[in-house]
């Protein structure tokens, strides 16, 4: 009895030793090792420069897609100075009328801060209440982890916003090409949606993306 009661302590130890641990990273960085030829994770510290912590390709806005947006991620895929770091950037430009589709990021928290330009944005949450407003230059709005979100340009200007997030790759699914573009069967969006065949196929042309 004795014996199994020193077991069982000496797992509760465990436990809580491993849970007080400190989640930070344990190096100044780990900047991203872009060497498939190698399994090592990590540059060689020794080997980086100031240019491997500077990323300017969000100096100006991108190419606009047919909804009016031009978006730039700044993640660990692009900009391996993030790597371990747990935080990422967007750039998000619109023309007038933009849209940003509703979409979510299954893997962080989104920070939106208006630069220039008055932005109808907004999030739902799971008892799809709606949370929207136009924002103006100067604000922020917090989009919670995993919510579906969206953002529109209501002005007659372009617009710009930057998301800071909480995760060196939030990844991004947009509710549209979700749905219609990637093989889901006809005959259940049908039933989902309350549409006939003819209307949902007329959606899919515009998301065959998958």
């Amino acid at each position: 009895m004795a014996l199994m009661v020193a077991v069982l302590f000496a797992v509760l130890l465990q436990g809580y030793v491993s849970l007080a641990s400190d989640p930070d990273p344990v190096r100044d960085f780990c900047l991203a090792n872009t060497d498939s030829a190698t399994n090592i994770p990590c540059k060689n510290s020794s080997d980086a420069t100031v240019e491997d912590f500077i990323f300017s390709g969000i100096k100006s806005h991108g190419k606009f897609s047919e909804t009016g947006l031009a978006s730039i991620p700044v993640n660990v895929n692009n900009f391996p100075g993030l790597n371990t770091l747990g935080m990422s950037l967007v750039r998000a430009d619109f023309e007038a009328g933009g849209v940003n589709v509703p979409h979510f990021h299954p893997r962080a928290t989104e920070v939106a801060y208006v630069l220039e330009g008055k932005i109808y944005s907004g999030f739902v949450d799971t008892q799809n209440k709606v949370f929207a407003k136009v924002l103006e230059k100067g604000e922020v709005m917090v989009f919670p982890k995993g919510l579906v979100h969206f953002q529109m340009n209501v002005g007659d200007k372009p617009a710009t916003i930057v998301g800071s997030f909480n995760s060196e790759n939030p990844g991004s699914m947009k509710i549209p090409t979700a749905v219609f573009g990637c093989g889901i069967k006809e005959e259940l969006l049908e039933k989902a949606f309350g549409l006939k065949g003819k209307d949902i196929s007329k959606v899919r042309k515009k998301f065959l993306s998958c």
